[in-house]
């Protein structure tokens, strides 16, 4: 993960009395000396037709709106600028909102963007809010997005790493989500932690027939060989003492939730690659999935050449016009 020198946050509720986003996106700011940029995407719709009765129309409309939600990110940033904090707020029509974050991040130049986790029930257990599942998927810059409250208070860090690519990632990949998990264990004065969940896929295969029980364990012994060798040398660059190290047998979706409880971890550092068509939906995305069950905050990365699908140019105001209907006379 670059430097960070601009950080995005995601307003989703500029009226919402707690925004953990905010909070969280102003310690990292402080501790990275970076600027903070407050944004709300306006995905509201307005009706052509109520709009077209009042004074000054449409054009009137959408600027009281926008004007609305930037005096109330005026508002949210006024006590961090008052801290010390290189504030600027930001408020454009634009949607569907993950649309809306990318393409502010990319003219602002953000390093980081942070954003609320939406709340509510899925439509599968594994299924992201579509803000959410879209925004990871579509953002080139790394997404960090929030579902606890609390600030950071020496966080333990958790880095999930594929060394052995079961998941078609790139192989540098591992080597950027080590790197944004060792970033943000400094910033953040917290302590970092890395694991690796395999599975034993020989014997996966092999499990169709007969297979012995003095087999089977030469198998998951020689399995979880190669996953620890793997494992080892994507570390072998980091300071990690043993203890921090956290090899595990079983599926990425089970794993990596039940680790990060079992550390504590207030922050866990994956990455994810953009995938489309059939693959995306039978197979999903193991960030995305994973996001469900996790009891603290998600940072996901990409790949270096990852290039966003988003559109460049906004949306704008979404008009609506009400049907008309004839009253008898």
């Amino acid at each position: 993960m670059r430097a960070l020198r601009r950080i995005l946050v995601a307003v989703k509720d500029p009226d919402a009395k707690s925004l953990p986003a905010v909070e969280k996106g102003a310690q990292l700011a402080r501790a990275s000396c970076a600027e903070l940029e407050l944004f709300h995407g306006i995905t509201e719709r307005l009706s052509a037709d109520a709009c077209a009765y009042l004074k000054g129309g449409i054009v009137e409309a959408e600027q009281n709106r926008r004007q609305h939600y930037a005096d109330q990110l005026e508002k949210i940033a006024a006590p961090l600028r008052k801290a010390g904090l290189s504030v600027d707020v930001s408020v454009r029509w634009d949607y569907p909102a993950y649309e809306a974050i990318v393409r502010q991040a990319r003219r602002s130049r953000a390093d980081l963007i942070v954003a609320e986790c939406h709340a509510g029930r899925r439509l599968a257990p594994w299924l992201l809010h579509v803000t959410d599942w879209e925004l990871l998927r579509t953002s080139p810059v790394p997404v960090l997005l929030v579902k606890t409250p609390a600030r950071y208070h020496k966080p333990v860090v958790l880095a999930a790493i594929d060394p052995t690519h079961a998941y078609a990632k790139p192989s540098k990949l591992d080597d950027a989500i080590l790197a944004a998990a060792h970033a943000m264990t400094e910033k953040l004065n917290g302590s970092m932690h890395a694991m690796h969940a395999y599975v034993p896929d020989d014997l996966m295969a092999a499990s169709g027939g007969a297979i012995t029980g003095a087999l089977a364990s030469e198998m998951f012994a020689a399995a979880e060989s190669r996953a620890k060798r793997s494992f080892e040398r994507a570390l072998r660059k980091t300071k990690l003492p043993r203890e921090r190290r956290h090899l595990q047998c079983g599926m990425p979706v089970d794993v990596i939730p039940g680790t990060a409880r079992e550390i504590g971890a207030a922050l866990v550092v994956m990455g994810a690659v953009s995938r489309s068509g059939l693959k995306r939906l039978f197979i999903g995305n193991t960030a995305e999935r994973v996001l469900n069950d996790l009891p603290c905050d998600i940072l996901v990365v990409k790949p270096a050449r990852f290039v966003s699908r988003v559109p460049r140019r906004s949306r704008g105001v979404r008009l609506v016009a009400t049907p008309q209907f004839g009253v008898p006379a």
